[in-house]
């Protein structure tokens, strides 16, 4: 008897088998369900204990000597201390910002270091480039610019030019200059170079009236507003980060950092009308003209009579990177020492 036959007989047979048929898959899927479970609990058990045993996030170490330009920072004190741990967690932890700035470093300290030790500035008023700008040729909210972010004012008062044309507070070495003697006249009413450096943040005036007003003589007894409070531990942080990075997780090979870039300088003392003409001229594009010098803020130079200006001119071998660092090592030997003997 066929399949067809037995069900004209019995028409009752065809709704068993679908219900026997259904019984067995829906058992089959709860026992494949309570296993696919079993299953992703035992995972999910063993990827916390994977997780626990090999994902460490550490304190950061907080050397017990800390100075600033030889002045010693009271890190007993407990208040102080956790203000300097906060700056020190931040910068270890803020990875990639922390491993540029160790690579920017590497260009433009050796131009910073020497014209601070020219103008009898501690050395680590160079840190103060670091956390006003990160190397970086930003605008702030109240138009501070440049490297040590000055603002118009300020910029325009120690010799720094500013026009259409021009924008001094972008040019390395002449801001540079200017920052050494903001900070020599800041070191005359101060005789304190910690706070020199606040009143790189406050101003002068600022950090004059509030000693004033809280009856204190340092930096460290200030009751300040939050920018400022946290500008001398940010600028601690970054100074031992910077020296020495592998002790706080940052590990570069030399070929890592950014090389330092060789130009020559050639005079001007004549209005340049196209500096795009001007570059190819000298064999370089525009954008490498104005990358080397940002102070060049139009597409061209208007040059007053009896003025004269200095142009970098960049090596041919910014060209070719490896061409770049075999000229390093053979005409610019590398001198910040303090940060590329700390990551050999």
């Amino acid at each position: 008897m066929n399949f067809k036959t037995l069900l004209s007989k019995n028409p009752h047979t065809l709704w068993k088998v679908i219900f026997s048929l259904s019984f067995i898959l829906v058992s089959l899927g709860f026992i494949r369900l309570f296993s696919f479970s079993s299953e992703f609990k035992n995972s999910d058990a063993l990827f916390n204990k994977y997780f626990s045993d090999n994902y460490k996030i550490f304190a950061v170490n907080i050397p017990d000597n800390l100075n600033f330009a030889g002045e010693n920072v009271p890190i007993h004190d407990f208040e102080v201390r956790e203000r300097i741990d906060r700056e020190f967690l931040v910068n270890t932890y803020w990875q990639s910002q922390t491993l540029l700035l160790i690579k920017r470093a590497n260009r433009w300290m050796p131009i910073i270091e020497p014209i601070l030790k020219k103008n009898g500035v501690p050395s680590d008023f160079k840190y103060l480039v670091v956390a006003e700008s990160a190397f970086l040729h930003g605008v702030s909210s109240k138009g501070a610019a440049g490297f040590w972010q000055f603002i118009p004012s300020t910029a325009e008062s120690y010799g720094l030019t500013i026009n259409e044309e021009i924008d001094e507070r972008y040019h390395i070495e002449k801001s540079t200059e200017a920052a050494c003697k903001f900070f020599k006249d800041s070191y005359s009413n101060f005789n304190n170079w910690t706070l020199v450096a606040a009143s790189y943040n406050l101003g002068i005036n600022g950090i004059s009236k509030q000693l004033q007003k809280q009856k204190v003589d340092n930096y460290y007894d200030l009751l300040l507003n939050e920018e400022t409070s946290r500008y001398i531990f940010r600028v601690l942080a970054l100074k031992q980060i910077l020296q020495f990075p592998k002790d706080y997780g940052f590990n570069l090979r030399k070929k890592d950092l950014y090389a330092p870039l060789p130009f020559k300088t050639i005079e001007v003392d004549s209005t340049i009308e196209d500096l795009s003409l001007f570059s190819s001229s000298n064999g370089i594009n525009y954008k490498l003209l104005k990358y080397f010098n940002p102070w060049l803020r139009t597409d061209k130079l208007t040059i007053p009579e009896g003025k004269k200006f200095l142009i970098k001119i960049p090596h041919p071998s910014v060209k070719n990177y490896d061409e770049l660092l075999k000229t390093i090592e053979k005409e610019q030997p590398q001198n910040n020492e303090a940060i590329i003997d700390s990551i050999k």
